[in-house]
């Protein structure tokens, strides 16, 4: 049951109350300010601390399952082609993705082509010797067959998300950082938020909390969706000595035990981990890490002497890993915007356009809907 009290008579008001200010929460934020008037809060002191911050910053259409193919497919346009004035460097730059396949991964690859290329039409098998030519370091034997899709981009997050907010204050919206909710109330149509910065009523509040939208939910009185943080670790390595890396591709191997891209001039690696964890600001764990070298230095001759830095990032999911986009069947005019499982920045043009139509009682985008992508696959009522 929603809890009801009496609003807070010094509450800021708004249209819509956004809680979460990661690439989830300040894209639809900006995509929404110049027809609504918005609040973005965020808990920490800075926005896109978290899993946005520690993002693998790439495009990648073959990744996981229609309705995300559907959302990345729908965000290219505006990844190559932004609006003016939003921003003045190049969002996503050419990257293309090496996977390999050492004996016993061969039926992974076809499982791979099978379901991925009629959809992505630039995914290609090639020779083991253009693959060489494309990552001069493999180490001759590791593969037995290989895959190139020329389609995947790097993505410049920070662009991205500095174009958003600056869209979003151009037309009055507003961040509010270190407000952490405590409280949530519904009463005559206005839900009440109340953080450590304050209180602030809305009649629609979005739920972009990422690993804490759980936390939200329960505050809300919403729907139980069964979301699981998982954990994902990543480490800077130096380039291999008289390497030029910056034209490498993303490589990883057909059992996604591992990847490795280019990251300014050195290397970032990960085991590919998904541990389930707590809502927590989240670390490596040294043994990930161990792994990630271990595997990577089977493909490739990488000669890891240290880590430059480490991270892990908290990727949240739902059993389906499908996002949770939609209004609440239960708690009125809550609006979730979770469960994206690490696929937030190569989405979150199309997922803004998804929900802002939603959010304001219009028709879903037609090139969407097109794609396939329907309300029933990503409402929290599926749950």
């Amino acid at each position: 049951m929603i809890t009801v009290e009496q609003s807070a008579p010094t509450a800021t008001h708004a249209d819509v109350v956004i809680i979460g200010a990661g690439i989830a929460g300040i894209c639809l934020a900006g995509s929404l300010a110049p027809s609504a008037s918005v609040v973005l809060l965020e808990r920490e002191d800075a926005i896109g601390y978290h899993s946005s911050g520690r993002s693998a910053a790439l495009y990648i259409e073959p990744y996981s399952n229609r309705p995300v193919f559907a959302l990345t497919r729908g965000s290219l346009d505006f990844l190559l082609r932004p609006p003016e004035q939003f921003t003045e460097v190049a969002l996503a730059t050419p990257r293309g993705a090496l996977t390999l396949a050492p004996p016993g991964q061969e039926d992974a690859l076809d499982a791979f082509l099978t379901r991925w290329r009629p959809l992505c039409p630039a995914i290609e098998e090639i020779g083991l010797d253009e693959a060489a030519s494309r990552l001069p370091i493999l180490v001759p034997g590791y593969a037995r067959r290989a895959v190139f899709d020329s389609e995947v981009f790097a993505l410049d997050t920070d662009a991205m998300m500095q174009g958003w907010l600056r869209q979003l204050r151009r037309h009055s919206g507003e961040v509010v950082t270190s407000a952490d909710v405590t409280a949530m109330a519904y009463r005559s149509g206005t839900w009440t938020v109340t953080t450590t910065a304050g209180a602030f009523q809305a009649p629609v509040v979005v739920n972009a909390a990422g690993a804490w939208a759980g936390r939200i939910g329960t505050l809300a009185g919403a729907t139980a969706v069964p979301l699981e943080p998982r954990r994902r670790s990543a480490a800077l390595v130096a380039a291999p000595a008289g390497c030029a890396v910056d034209e490498w591709p993303v490589v990883a191997d057909a059992a996604h035990s591992f990847y490795f891209k280019p990251e300014a001039g050195a290397l970032m690696l990960s085991p590919s981990d998904a541990t389930p964890t707590e809502p927590c600001d989240a670390r490596p764990e040294e043994m990930d890490l161990a792994l990630a070298v271990a595997r990577a230095e089977e493909a490739a001759r990488l000669g890891v002497k240290r880590f430059v830095a480490t991270w892990a990032g908290l990727r949240t999911f739902v059993p389906d890993e499908v996002p949770v986009l939609g209004f609440d069947p239960g708690a009125r005019g809550f609006y979730w915007a979770a469960g994206q499982g690490g696929t937030g920045f190569q989405t979150a043009p199309a997922a803004a356009r998804w929900m802002a139509a939603e959010i304001q009682g219009q028709a879903a985008p037609e090139d969407l809907a097109e794609l396939g992508l329907t309300r029933e696959a990503l409402s929290p009522e599926r749950f």
